[in-house]
């Protein structure tokens, strides 16, 4: 009897051990492609949100930035204290980071509706900062092989 209980736990086992390795996760070939989102006004967040992204490039992610509502203002040359001040515990900004992961290859935007609603123009931001598209940013988000963080 006992032989019997032990054979059935072993055989059960082993069969749960193969249905939670089906459902641990596979990484895809290839880079990952990450967009984020950033639209809170809070420093801190918008830091986070540029911290995590820089991971992401450097585990060799192909990232995306895309900025809007209160969160656009990163992108002007003339940028609030908010989003040039140091902060802890490395003392780097939201804007100062993102300008080092745009150097790292990522592409930075402005939501279409940020620059028209702001009462800007494109000049008003930094080099290399463009405005976003809708139906390429829809399809940049909807792809299958891209992560979307939101801030």
């Amino acid at each position: 009897m006992k032989r019997k209980l032990f054979t059935a736990a072993l055989v059960t086992g082993v069969l749960m051990s193969g249905v939670l390795m089906s459902l641990a996760p596979v990484k895809a070939e290839g880079p990952d492609k990450l967009v984020t989102i950033v639209t809170t006004p809070e420093p801190q967040t918008q830091l986070m949100a540029m911290v995590l992204t820089m991971q992401s490039v450097q585990q060799k992610a192909s990232a995306r930035i895309l900025l809007c509502g209160p969160a656009g203002d990163l992108a002007l040359k003339d940028a609030p204290e908010s989003a040039t001040a140091p902060q802890a515990p490395k003392g780097m900004s939201p804007q100062g980071l993102m300008k080092k992961i745009m150097e790292a290859g990522a592409r930075v935007e402005v939501c279409a509706i940020y620059l028209p609603n702001k009462g800007g123009a494109p000049e008003a931001l930094l080099d290399g900062v463009g405005v976003a598209k809708p139906p390429e940013m829809a399809g940049a988000i909807m792809a299958d092989d891209t992560r979307v963080m939101s801030f």
